[in-house]
């Protein structure tokens, strides 16, 4: 019994996500209310409280799942076997390409992710470190093919992070997009010219 209500809660905390991220897309997260999401999934506000504690426990659980998928599909990519050049060029091009997916080009969600940023930093922190942790990973396997060359893994990952910034940081790719700078290609050009052997 307890199973079956474990799956019926689960089930429903995902529904009320769910709508949660239709409603902040369509509406905004200003404008969305727990009463809103909460009407959508035919139940009472009081009922979504059981889930979630306040507007912002949901708005941190949307972002953790938005943030989620970017780091399941990196997973992906540095799981999967290959040449390392390949694939760490494949996984700075995705983590781009799903960050201006899921939120430049909706402003609803923009503005979600400008809120996180403000006050649920530590959902973005951990984000930050996961995809530092990933791109660390594949620069490791980069060292053992000898395709590159890292005394200290941790610090090649910050600064491969730190020169990606503009392309991963979601203010920074709507602020940048129109400003004269290198192309993503020739950025990671950069990076991977930093991590190649010197001999």
């Amino acid at each position: 019994m307890t199973l079956i209500t474990e799956h019926i809660e689960s089930d429903t905390r995902d529904r009320i996500l769910e709508v949660a991220e239709r409603l902040f897309r369509q509406i905004g997260y200003q404008k969305t209310t727990v009463g809103d999401i909460a009407k959508e999934l035919r139940m009472s506000p009081a009922n979504v409280y059981r889930f979630f504690e306040s507007k912002k426990a949901i708005h941190q659980a949307v972002a953790r799942s938005l943030m989620g998928e970017v780091e399941l599909e990196a997973q992906r990519i540095v799981a999967r076997p290959g040449p390392v050049l390949e694939r760490f060029r494949e996984l700075l091009t995705t983590i781009h390409r799903m960050n201006t997916e899921r939120y430049v080009g909706d402003n609803k969600l923009h503005e979600m992710v400008e809120i996180a940023m403000q006050e649920d930093w530590d959902v973005c922190v951990t984000h930050m470190e996961c995809i530092a942790g990933m791109i660390g990973q594949m620069i490791g396997q980069g060292v053992a093919a000898g395709e590159f060359e890292a005394p200290d893994l941790q610090l090649a990952a910050l600064c491969s992070c730190t020169a990606m910034m503009r392309f991963f940081h979601p203010q920074m790719i709507a602020q940048c997009a129109t400003k004269p700078g290198p192309t993503i290609d020739q950025m990671i050009d950069f990076v991977i010219a930093g991590l190649s052997p010197r001999h």
